[in-house]
């Protein structure tokens, strides 16, 4: 019964002729309601009301040089699309879900009812809703990736200053999860600095591809009225034009790139998360987040948990993951515009969102860590000074490999005899190799050991503050 009962709503819904959509012409029936809700995009294109209002002021003004529009009739859109604009901002706007498929169709309908239909259906002359979907796109990206460069410059400047700040401190570096060499805390932090650093160069590049502005492309085939397609860009602010107009309304490749780009910052993200997950657990006790990004456990009071790390980490899959889908929905299309790039839309969104979002959370988090030097201390072993036995018989002219095996064997002599290595004997050393002398103990030093790390990129107070400078560097604009 709830089957049939379904279909003759549908027959019903059907049955009567609709000409209020900009399409309706060609058709004779109404569109199946389920069609209708799985056509709409104005649930989630609504956030381009700006974005398109302006570039449709900026469309009629190029059209009263073409003759299309005379300045009475420029003026009257101009001040109808400035009212209906402020119905959105204001929350009065009232969408009429029977007609109102997406933006483009909600805004025009309402000018109509502002300034009258006569006036009003002139603004849509030569214009596509394919042109006009792509440049509100590369608008609102536009504007956002703004955003989304200014969380992250803020995140750099933490990481560079907390760096200089904490220079002193002293932890162990991993390999393979395993402790390896004395390394800086600044020096593991201008780790990821670097590669957030790479992020910021790249996103100032994604930019520039965003900004190219398509309207004027019309469905595919471009513009017949000679529009000034130069003069709507510069209006718009857009740094150039895309030269060919099929691929004005078939590109999507800026937001997947935009994808991309956020995928390879917050897979840097996950990692940076990781690490902080496992230095702020009991075993480690590296670093102590603040209760502002933490919870406690349902069950056990003692619990402090670092939720906002785990969520990073977490939402590293979700931004991949809309990445992935856009390009496998674009990548079997035919060329120009096809209803499957609307599936752009959502996915763009809520990348952004996520990713904006996570920026700040990560700009939280480290902000307010608190670090613990002595347990980073604590948790180094003189083991650790192994390669710099090696390098103490490398500057007595002992070839590498050779030094490699014998500090080999200081290591499995003090495992054998249950010492750590600062606690052999000069005789026990003596025993492995003769041109061991009294001032070899001085290894064992773990602020001697990075600073011993000086050319560039190293550990030592000297590179590491270059590589704070060279973050500051790319804040500001350089490479």
């Amino acid at each position: 019964m709830q089957r049939e009962s379904t279909q003759i709503a549908r027959t019903v819904a059907m049955s009567s002729s609709d000409n209020t959509k900009l399409w309706g012409g060609r058709f004779t029936g109404s569109v199946d309601p389920v069609m209708m809700q799985y056509n709409e995009s104005l649930t989630f294109d609504r956030v381009f009301y700006s974005q398109d209002i302006r570039g449709s002021i900026a469309y009629a003004r190029a059209n009263t040089h073409t003759g299309i529009l005379t300045q009475h009739e420029f003026s009257e859109i101009e001040r109808g699309l400035k009212q209906v604009q402020k119905e959105w901002e204001n929350n009065t706007f009232e969408v009429r879900p029977e007609v109102d498929e997406d933006i483009h169709t909600a805004n025009e309908r309402r000018l109509g009812e502002v300034i009258g239909k006569e006036i009003a259906g002139k603004l849509h002359t030569g214009r596509s809703r394919n042109d006009q979907v792509a440049t509100d796109m590369r608008l609102w990206l536009r504007d956002h990736l703004d955003k989304l460069e200014g969380y992250l410059v803020d995140f750099l400047r933490v990481i560079a200053a907390r760096a200089e700040k904490e220079i002193e401190a002293v932890m162990p570096g991993y390999t393979h999860l395993q402790r390896a060499q004395p390394i800086r805390w600044s020096h593991w932090m201008l780790m990821y600095g670097s590669f957030f650093t790479s992020d910021l160069q790249r996103i100032r590049e994604v930019k520039a591809r965003v900004n190219r502005c398509p309207l004027g492309a019309g469905a595919l085939a471009g513009n017949p009225f000679n529009i000034d397609c130069e003069a709507m860009a510069k209006e718009l602010g857009f740094g150039g034009l895309i030269m060919n107009s099929m691929a004005g309304v078939a590109d999507r490749d800026f937001v997947v790139e935009t994808m991309q780009w956020g995928s390879m910052l917050m897979m840097h993200m996950s990692r940076w998360a990781e690490d902080l997950i496992i230095y702020s657990t009991g075993e480690f006790a590296f670093v102590q987040l603040a209760d502002a990004y933490s919870t406690g456990s349902s069950l056990m009071p003692q619990k402090k948990n670092p939720d906002s790390l785990e969520l990073l980490r977490g939402k590293s899959g979700r931004v991949f993951g809309q990445m992935a889908g856009l390009m496998m929905s674009v990548k079997g299309i035919p060329s120009t515009y096809n209803k499957d790039l609307q599936e752009s839309v959502e996915p763009m969104l809520d990348h952004v969102k996520t990713v904006g979002d996570s920026l700040q959370i990560a700009t939280g988090v480290l902000s307010t860590l608190a670090i613990r030097p002595e347990n980073m201390l604590k948790a180094l072993t003189p083991d650790m000074l192994a390669t710099d036995l090696a390098d103490y018989l490398v500057r007595k002219g002992v070839p590498f490999r050779e030094t490699h095996h014998i500090s080999g064997q200081v290591v499995a002599l003090a495992e054998k005899v249950g010492k750590p290595m600062d606690k052999l004997s000069l005789e026990e050393l003596q025993g492995v190799d003769k041109r061991f002398e009294k001032n070899v103990m001085e290894v064992f030093d773990y602020q001697k050991s990075v600073e011993m790390r000086s050319a560039k990129g190293g550990t030592s107070k000297s590179a590491v503050m270059e590589q704070i400078e060279a973050v500051k560097t790319a804040l500001s604009g350089g490479r």
